[in-house]
């Protein structure tokens, strides 16, 4: 199990999530500046609008030249800057953004933020932000004794206090040789954490459990009995939940999907290691979403080695044992967490959500067809509990996860008013 590290967010997704948005790009110094180019291109691709603004100290790393040419609008570097009408750039420039991201952010920066100094424009600016509605972002970068040095985690502690999201650091190979903790987050990660950012945190605070994929049931060292869930579904909800500020595992049969940014991931094959997953944690959960398609039998007797084709016209026969009921059996523990089972039906959708949501006692089932989901990036789902019934039309994943989330989050408010 790991804590994920890695975790991207396409192009497309991006581009629906930051279009529009104007963001305040600012650089203080650091090498990891040239990861900021790239970081403001990749904000452009995503169709928002990025205006840079340099400390000296960036300017001795990278030219305001490379990031006028990727942002496509000048950059700023002075204080003084005489292009503003009114002569007032650290109050003009934050007030039609949506953020300041401050990337890199380097010791002597979050120095600055943490006392309140003000002697640049990038300092300025952070200060007279409409802090209500212009949060900043910070992603420290700097050697790994100057991230561990006391006075480094004191002014950080104080940033964190007074509002700012910190993003990061990472771990890893440093410009100066060393290896350790303070490295600045990839573009990709860094995009990734400014969408989130703008997420409402309604789940903040909250635990959630969350299964995705298929299951495989060996029949022999070679084969096995599987189905063809992408797990494109639970990944998006735990992505989503993760966005809405709750601590989210995932348990994951044999995928091949990227972890979200933040997300505890436990990689399991069969159904009974699901079901043993799933069981050592659910109790200590809120909310447990089971969107995982579990294979319902698995082979009697996995043989030793691969079953070989005789000529006999005969096929062999192989003997089914029922798993067990993941969903049923976590509805039954005495301190359940808030259950949501998914139903992927081939035919008479409603029916069969509502006589599993009745058989397995739980307050929310969310049906789909599966063979017209399986290994899209679409779906259409439809919330099925004891009231009746409600669909989500056909929409990115990623969007009815967080539609999901929401949901899940307004219930949990309900139950706990």
């Amino acid at each position: 199990m790991s804590l994920a590290a890695g975790g991207t967010t396409g192009d497309v997704q991006a581009r629906l999530d930051l279009a529009g948005k104007h963001i305040v790009l600012g650089l203080s110094g650091g090498i990891a500046c040239y990861k900021a180019a790239d970081f403001a291109r990749e904000l452009v691709k995503a169709g928002a609008t990025v205006q840079v603004v340099m400390t000296e100290a960036a300017e001795r790393f990278i030219t305001a030249v490379t990031l006028q040419a990727l942002s496509l609008r000048p950059v700023f570097t002075n204080q003084w800057d005489a292009r503003a009408p009114n002569n007032m750039a650290h109050i003009n420039l934050t007030r039609e953004a949506a953020a300041v991201v401050i990337v890199p952010a380097s010791a002597d920066f979050l120095a600055k933020l943490a006392q309140g100094r003000a002697d640049d424009l990038l300092s300025l600016l952070c200060l007279a932000r409409p802090a209500e509605r212009c949060p900043l972002l910070v992603a420290p970068a700097m050697n790994r004794e100057m991230w561990a040095h006391p006075a480094t985690q004191r002014n950080l502690a104080r940033v964190r206090a007074d509002g700012a999201t910190v993003l990061g650091p990472g771990s890893g190979d440093q410009a100066c040789g060393e290896t350790g903790d303070g490295r600045m987050l990839e573009p990709a990660e860094l995009l990734a954490d400014l969408v989130a950012s703008f997420q409402p945190k309604t789940l903040r605070g909250k635990t959630l459990l969350i299964t995705a994929g298929p299951t495989f049931e060996p029949i022999d060292p070679v084969r096995g009995l599987t189905n063809r869930s992408s797990g494109k579904m639970g990944f998006a909800i735990a992505r989503a939940a993760a966005e809405a500020g709750a601590a989210v595992t995932l348990i994951a049969g044999p995928v091949h999907e990227a972890s979200p940014r933040g997300v505890r991931r436990i990689d399991v094959g069969t159904a009974q290691q699901m079901f043993d997953a799933v069981l050592a944690l659910a109790a200590s959960h809120d909310v447990f979403v089971a969107t995982a398609a579990v294979a319902d039998w698995r082979p009697a007797m996995c043989t030793e080695h691969k079953l070989k084709k005789t000529g006999d016209p005969k096929l062999p026969s192989i003997e089914l044992t029922e798993n067990p009921d993941i969903l049923a059996t976590v509805a039954r523990l005495p301190n359940r967490p808030y259950c949501v089972g998914f139903a992927a039906e081939s035919h008479d959708l409603l029916k069969h959500a509502r006589e599993k949501r009745a058989r397995k006692n739980v307050p929310l089932i969310v049906a789909n067809f599966g063979p017209a989901t399986f290994s899209r990036d679409d779906n259409v789902l439809t919330l099925v509990d004891a009231s009746g019934e409600r669909e989500l039309p056909r929409a990115d994943k990623l969007t009815l996860a967080r539609q999901l989330v929401a949901e899940i989050a307004a219930r949990l408010s309900a139950a706990a008013a």
